[in-house]
């Protein structure tokens, strides 16, 4: 028996009281003003945006106002207003960015204080994220810092062949890094609160061994710098209680993910330092890449369930957004730091895969309006959550737009207008449509939509380093202009999808918690046209109905109808692997990441590489046939809840009866099922019977046990 084996998996419990916070009173804060660069900014965002969405709202009523503008043509202009406002919100925050941007803060290397390095996992990949925070204490113990932090790896995993090759990776990461930073693991039985109660429960039980906890994600790295830079800046300001990263995309393959690459590495700097910018440090979290003052957080984050059933009420899916506000309540500053660089995520590897996220992420949004109206919340925090639920609104709205423009057209052309309308008229009253003022406004509309992007563009181009990562000037330019292509035809699809999300989180469907598939290959055409015909074909009939009664109409609808017709091939082509290597190799769609002498999560790769061969062919028949990996198995389960009278163990009593009728432990594997798999590896007793197969013996001693235990 090896060192490893036989130290605790989880450190001695030094416990913080988490407790639930009340929604409907605000607690007692010391007052945090903002500062006068954040006024400035929120002010200039506020003007500009209220400005230049009146005048665009004023023009498209020009455009309509005939001698009679109809229901349907009002609430067209309405709707124009509502959509506007949102593109315009984002130009005119860009431009704050620009005017009244922080400045960038140096800092002294961090003093040694204890901070955990979160890695909070559901049915992940064990040998990626084993590999990443391998990657990752190296670094830090090559710049000598190592022994102010540790490793805890907290698990959700319902998969029981993943929670076996989590404990194994668990081990070898332990091997690997004796002596450079202590790694921790526990797998909790009871997935109450899904991240946000991992987390919780981590606070409650070693919250108080930990000074900060930089929590990440399983698709997570940052650079030993940047890691460092964090805690030196909340150790900076003492009433900081969290510091958020920008993370930028990394690792796609696939034409859609390179091209969210490209497009985050284009204009993200823009709009995050937009938003950095009007924040302050009344800013917000997105639940990875961030450091947290573990006290501050106990204090202020305990988590209340929401009134109602799933998917309005219940458990808060969105609690980042949530924690971020609750902090800023009981006065802590959230910061975020728009220059830091070395912190990444990885983008979904398809379009499937991107709508499957925007599922979750649309539910926990819209749930935010349950929270919204919380008593002694900043109003920059309300205005986060206004944000997030307009960001999935927007959608149906945009929807919306065009369904009315489809309907004005089909008045126009098919009702009878009225030309005498009032009682007494000598000249008739004539339909008019400003077709000269509607292509001005269409002009005025794309510029401030684009702005953003012509921005980052123009940034990029004067910037000698980030032009060449980008391959050149000519190489940019051309990239530039295939990332537009390539979203404006996937941005009408992406709205028909998040508009039936919506739809679907209204009626009561709740989204679940699925595993994330991080990594995959291209969507096959099978796949693509079973799941994205209806677009297609919504396409074709649009297309068809818009040219047969208006086919001027057509020419400014021509980017939305043709994403539509295209939705098959390019849900197909969106995780191409091939598609994506094809334009690296010519050097478009490039980042600073790709073009670099070597990959800043390169040994991250190579060792997630190395724990994939160590772990291969792990699964619960290798423990039943060698007792050390059962051992090393066993040492990392932390001790499940005692049944009640009123909730025995159903998988463990059946997995006991499955096994004494079994006559051996190859025909025992072949009955288990996925939860009693999981009683099993979570009961020495179980398995010491699964490997002997020894019934009689398992039926007195087991089964009237359970029921004692009762």
């Amino acid at each position: 028996m090896n060192a490893n084996v036989r130290e605790a998996a989880v450190p001695p419990r030094q416990p913080l009281e988490m407790p639930t916070q009340d929604l409907r009173r605000a607690p007692q804060a010391p007052a945090q003003p903002s500062r006068i660069r954040t006024r400035l900014a929120r002010w200039f965002i506020a003007l500009c945006t209220g400005g230049l969405t009146t005048y665009a709202t004023w023009q498209m009523w020009l455009v309509m106002s005939g001698a009679t503008v109809t229901t349907l043509q009002a609430l067209w202009v309405g709707l124009f207003g509502l959509t506007f406002g949102w593109i315009a919100f984002s130009a005119c925050a860009s431009l704050a960015g620009l005017l009244f941007s922080p400045p960038t803060r140096t800092h002294n290397p961090p003093a040694t204080h204890r901070t955990a390095l979160l890695m909070p996992v559901y049915n992940e990949s064990a040998a990626s994220t084993s590999g990443a925070l391998c990657a990752m204490a190296w670094e830090l113990h090559a710049r000598g810092l190592a022994a102010g932090f540790e490793i805890f790896l907290l698990s959700d995993t319902k998969n029981p062949e993943i929670w076996i090759q989590e404990t194994a990776a668990f081990d070898h990461l332990r091997r690997k890094l004796r002596g450079v930073m202590p790694v921790w693991y526990r797998r909790r039985h009871d997935n109450q609160g899904r991240k946000a109660g991992n987390i919780q429960e981590f606070v409650g039980n070693w919250g108080g061994r930990y000074e900060y906890m930089i929590v990440l994600d399983a698709d997570s790295y940052m650079t030993a710098d940047s890691l460092l830079s964090m805690v030196a800046e909340i150790q900076s300001n003492a009433r900081l209680g969290l510091v958020q990263s920008v993370p930028a995309l990394i690792g796609g393959h696939g034409l859609l993910p390179r091209m969210q690459q490209f497009a985050g590495f284009l204009y993200g700097p823009v709009v995050a330092r937009g938003t950095a910018a009007w924040q302050g440090d009344d800013g917000n979290y997105w639940g990875h890449n961030a450091i947290i003052r573990t006290a501050a957080f106990a204090s202020a984050c305990g988590l209340p369930r929401l009134r109602g059933p799933a998917p309005i009420g219940g458990e808060i899916l969105s609690h980042d957004f949530v924690e971020a506000a609750l902090l800023r309540r009981a006065g802590w500053g959230v910061r975020m730091l728009p220059q830091l660089a070395g912190s990444y995520e990885q983008g979904p590897p398809a379009l499937a895969e991107l709508a499957a996220r925007d599922r979750r992420w649309a539910q926990g949004n819209l749930q935010h309006a349950g929270v919204i109206g919380a008593r002694g919340l900043h109003a920059a925090n309300r205005t986060h959550f206004l944000i997030g639920i307009m960001s999935y609104l927007a959608s149906p709205l945009w929807l919306s737009l065009l369904a009315l423009g489809l309907l004005i057209t089909l008045q126009a052309n098919l009702i009878r207008p009225e030309y005498f309308s009032g009682g007494f008229q000598l000249f008739p009253t004539w339909p008019r449509f400003d077709a000269e003022r509607m292509q001005a406004l269409f002009w005025f509309s794309l510029t401030v939509l684009f702005f953003p992007r012509v921005l980052g563009l123009i940034e990029t181009l004067v910037d000698t380093t980030r032009r060449r990562a980008a391959g050149g000037g000519l190489r940019l330019l051309a990239s530039t202009l295939l990332e537009t292509l390539l979203s404006t035809l996937y941005a009408p699809m992406l709205m028909l999808i998040q508009s039936r999300q919506v739809l679907e989180i209204l009626r009561g469907k709740d989204s679940g918690w699925q595993t994330q598939r991080r990594h995959g290959g291209q969507t096959t055409w099978t796949d693509s046209l079973f799941g994205y015909w209806v677009y297609t074909t919504l396409g074709l009939l649009a297309t068809g109905l818009v040219l047969a009664l208006e086919p001027q109409l057509g020419i400014w609808l021509a980017p939305t109808l043709t994403g539509l017709i295209l939705a098959v091939p390019l849900a197909h082509w969106s995780g191409s692997q091939r598609l994506g290597n094809g334009l690296r190799r010519v050097g478009w769609l490039l980042t600073p990441e790709e073009t670099a002498r070597q990959a800043p999560n390169s040994e991250a790769i190579q060792l997630g590489e190395w724990f994939e061969a160590a772990l291969a062919n792990l699964d619960l028949a290798t423990l039943v046939a060698d007792p050390h990996r059962a051992e090393i198995h066993f040492h990392a389960v932390q001790p499940g809840p005692q049944p009640r009278p009123d909730r025995p163990h159903l998988a463990s009593l059946s997995a006991a009866a499955k096994i004494t009728g079994a006559e051996s432990s190859g025909q025992a594997l072949q009955w288990l099922e996925r939860d009693e798999r999981l009683a099993v590896l979570s009961d020495r007793r179980l398995f010491a019977a699964l490997v002997g197969c020894d019934g009689p013996k398992l039926i007195q001693r087991a089964v009237p046990q359970t029921k004692l235990a009762s």
